[in-house]
């Protein structure tokens, strides 16, 4: 079995969620990459796609939200988001499961979620979805990560490695 986990992080919080989702697939070959730099053509040997990012503005990030990122202090502005990634990508040769992710703030309570944004897309290009989109919290824009999120980001890792088929 392969994995590629996609991310988008400006603070590094969805990337340790990424990495923990990546340790919760256990044995499974996962190869976890910024969007940035993650090709837009899968290998043809991965049979699992996780793409996870911050929602920014009730969706996934743009140019113009990164930019406000920054402005509120963030260091690291990745040159492509999920969002830009998606959108250069390639259609798969075959329906590969996709699961996706994002983090939030927990406080206040926003609507949006760059997961279920990001898993339309992904079903419209021929993914097929192995699992609802999940939403990992984190306290302010910045965080770090709430209570329980990392742990629960492991175990939902653990859960998807259970619904994909044996190989």
């Amino acid at each position: 079995m392969h994995t590629v986990i996609v991310f988008e992080s400006i603070w590094g919080n969805t990337e340790l969620i990424g990495r923990e989702i990546a340790g919760g697939l256990g044995g499974v070959r996962t190869d976890v990459v910024d969007a940035a730099s993650a090709p837009t053509v899968l290998d043809s040997e991965v049979d699992l796609l996780v793409v996870g990012g911050p929602t920014h503005a009730f969706s996934m990030s743009t140019e113009q939200t990164r930019e406000s990122a920054k402005q509120q202090g963030a260091e690291h502005i990745p040159a492509r988001g999920i969002r830009e990634w998606i959108q250069a990508h390639q259609s798969p040769p075959r329906a590969i499961a996709v699961a996706t992710f994002d983090t939030r703030v927990v406080s206040p309570r926003l609507p949006g979620s760059a997961a279920k944004k990001a898993m339309k897309r992904l079903v419209a290009l021929g993914y097929r979805p192995l699992a609802k989109p999940e939403t990992f919290g984190v306290h302010g824009y910045s965080g770090p990560i709430a209570d329980g999120e990392l742990e629960r980001a492991r175990r939902w890792g653990a859960d998807l490695r259970t619904l994909l088929p044996a190989g």
